[in-house]
């Protein structure tokens, strides 16, 4: 059996699909529980990774778990894993961890999350992507009122990765003990600018669209509106200091899977009803 935490996420959901998909028997794990949207011979669960007593039953006869970053939870709920019998661990981080900066948000979760895993006696592995492909959904407000898209950081290019190559990775780790004790950074195919996202978005969708750029006191304004100041500070030092490099592109999803990730075309194909 195989747990996956945020299960009705970006990734999670991926997961719990493809793991499905492959027959294995899957437990999927959500605040709420509900069985609506899982794929058939998923199990629905409910636990919130802020309150470990919550996921204790879930962890019955689990033998491998994916587990979120950034909750409270964390540390107990690794040490009830391992006295339930799991065996292994694949932690979802970020390529943040990898600057060691505990000053950044941001990376300070990724990095205290790769050390609860490592610390916890499990068999472990943590999968470190770049931005998500599925980032872009933000844009759908901004396209279902015009044609001009406004974009934070249009300088920066990023080999934004599918949330469904990430899942793939995370599986074939969460499958085979070749992965354990490794960090496996994963990006997508290419390097683009927000300008080449918002041409994707509109040749898929049959649109002319227009890109405009935000200066960095509009990109902070309106990132603050929707999240916390520290999380605003932590994006700015990656894309406006320059601490975080996401445009290189990695073969890890293909060494890993067998198959090259996804383009961001065939990503925004398979969602463009969301637009």
């Amino acid at each position: 059996m195989f747990l996956v935490t945020g299960a009705t996420g970006n990734v999670g959901g991926e997961l719990v699909r493809a793991l499905a998909g492959a027959g294995e028997p899957v437990r999927a794990l959500s605040r709420a529980g509900r069985p609506d949207g899982l794929p058939p011979g998923a199990e629905a669960a409910a636990g919130d990774l802020n309150e470990p007593g919550t996921v204790r039953d879930a962890l019955d006869g689990v033998t491998g778990m994916f587990l979120m970053p950034g909750y409270a939870g964390q540390r107990q709920i690794l040490a009830d894993a391992r006295a339930a019998g799991v065996r292994r661990v694949v932690l979802l981080s970020g390529r943040s961890a990898g600057t060691g900066d505990t000053g950044n948000a941001v990376a300070a979760y990724m990095i205290d999350a790769e050390e609860a895993v490592r610390e916890s006696g499990l068999a472990w592995t943590c999968v470190r992507p770049t931005s998500f492909m599925s980032n872009a959904l933000q844009l759908a407000d901004q396209l279902r009122a015009g044609d001009t898209v406004r974009a934070p950081f249009p300088d920066v290019a990023t080999a934004d990765i599918d949330p469904y190559d990430i899942a793939r990775t995370v599986m074939a780790a969460l499958r085979s003990a070749e992965f354990e004790g490794r960090v496996l950074d994963v990006s997508g195919p290419e390097a683009l600018l927000p300008a080449d996202r918002v041409r994707i978005l509109g040749k898929v969708l049959g649109r002319e669209l227009r890109a405009v750029g935000l200066t960095d006191a509009e990109a902070r304004a309106e990132l603050e509106a929707r999240m916390p100041v520290p999380y605003v500070d932590a994006f700015f030092s990656f894309f406006v200091d320059g601490t975080l490099d996401e445009s290189e592109v990695l073969p890890t999803v293909e060494e890993v899977t067998g198959r090259a990730p996804r383009t961001f075309e065939e990503w925004a194909r398979a969602h463009a009803d969301r637009f």
